[in-house]
């Protein structure tokens, strides 16, 4: 396999973080992250190879209007975290994690949070093997609107997962 290039999104990556138009429809959600990137609350990472392009995407929140997942001081907050099927069990993953978790140390934060679905359980197996522990449920309800304008509702119950970055 080609190496696998970690970085920053760019705004050019936008486009391609919809993976071929199989998310097309956070197209709205994805440019609004973007707009919080360049107001510093949030960031986006992106797993790339050669010749094959974006394989794997996470999104971070430094701050939020939801302190308890990201305070912008202390605790940030991992969601939209996937990597295509074809590369996943290649410790991709773990060095996308790995990454992100040193990139939040540098910045001070010592805790990070993050929502794996109740019913993923390869997801928290996966996060449990990174340190992170089951500190509760979240009712997940959330809500975002989609590429064609349209409001969606969704609810994913889920685990909350904490992390300390000693």
């Amino acid at each position: 396999m080609n190496p696998v290039f970690i970085r920053q999104a760019d705004k050019d990556d936008l486009l391609n973080l919809e993976w071929n138009g199989e998310y097309s429809h956070f197209r709205r959600l994805y440019a609004d992250t973007y707009m919080m990137v360049e107001q510093g609350s949030a960031l986006i990472w992106i797993a790339e190879v050669n010749g094959s392009g974006l394989i794997g995407q996470c999104f971070v929140s430094l701050k939020r209007n939801r302190p308890e997942l990201a305070d912008g001081i202390v605790r940030a907050y991992i969601y939209g975290f996937r990597v295509k099927p074809e590369y996943r069990n290649e410790g991709i993953g773990s060095r996308i994690m790995q990454t992100i978790e040193n990139d939040l140390k540098k910045r001070g934060f010592q805790q990070v949070a993050l929502n794996v679905g109740q019913d993923n359980h390869d997801a928290r197996r996966f996060y449990e093997r990174l340190g992170y522990l089951m500190v509760g449920a979240d009712p997940g309800f959330w809500s975002y609107i989609d590429d064609k304008g349209k409001r969606i509702d969704i609810h994913e119950p889920a685990w909350r997962m904490v992390k300390y970055l000693g």
